[in-house]
């Protein structure tokens, strides 16, 4: 089974400082149809102006990646953790049994483009944790680099479910192949550009469901850049 979803398709919520996409139901909008995928919950595409954010706020039993396309994301958080993320970093925090945080566009005069995932975790109530690290282009660029994780997977960052997710970069003859095991599922999210998987075209924003496939098969990349969610 292969679905696709166009980026059309999604929620869209404007806030003046805020322009956001959800590939799931999030805050005002709901479709049942589109609740999420495995413990894949949530996939936002932010837009946030500049010198505006997210304030202190707080999330529990969630891990949330946060994945920066362009300009830069200042994050807080009542661990006591603060930094900025930038293109090709890759940031996790568990919230486990509760934490707080913010996220704020530091710049002046330059909006920050990212994308933020939460997965559900295999168990709740857990310590709270946060990492961030960088996955240079290099690692991606005609390959699939694993980003996020369960512990002993060798990501870049580690998630409390066993899911995985990897990111790649492809361009012209470039292609990737990611084996999915008998009963696993997978869900691909194009981050930007152009490419196809397993047969189908897909553009920025665009992304696809696949159920009962052997493999995630990657080609036709134009300036593409996207992420694989391998799911239980």
């Amino acid at each position: 089974m292969i679905e696709r979803r166009a980026a059309a398709e999604r929620g869209h919520a404007t806030h003046g400082w805020l322009d956001s996409h959800h590939s799931f139901s999030f805050a005002d909008y709901h479709d049942p149809k589109h609740m999420g995928y495995g413990p894949l919950r949530v996939i936002n595409e932010d837009r946030v102006e500049p010198g505006a954010g997210f304030g202190m706020h707080g999330h529990r039993d969630m891990e949330i990646l946060s994945y920066v396309l362009e300009g830069e994301l200042a994050h807080r958080d009542s661990m006591g953790n603060g930094s900025t993320i930038r293109p090709g970093d890759v940031q996790r925090m568990s919230a486990g049994r509760g934490v707080m945080h913010s996220e704020m566009n530091p710049s002046r005069d330059a909006r920050v483009h990212f994308l933020q995932i939460w997965i559900e975790p295999a168990a709740r109530g857990i310590d709270p944790g946060y990492e961030q690290v960088r996955v240079p282009d290099e690692a991606k660029r005609g390959r699939l680099a694993l980003v996020a994780g369960p512990a002993g997977s060798g990501a870049a960052v580690t998630i409390h479910q066993d899911a995985s997710v990897y990111a790649t970069m492809l361009e012209g003859a470039e292609t990737v192949e990611h084996p999915l095991a008998p009963g696993r599922r997978a869900y691909v999210h194009v981050a930007r550009g152009e490419v196809r998987v397993n047969g189908v075209a897909l553009g920025a924003g665009d992304a696809v469901k696949l159920a009962g496939e052997s493999s995630v098969r990657m080609d036709g990349g134009a300036h593409a850049e996207a992420l694989i969610f391998d799911l239980p």
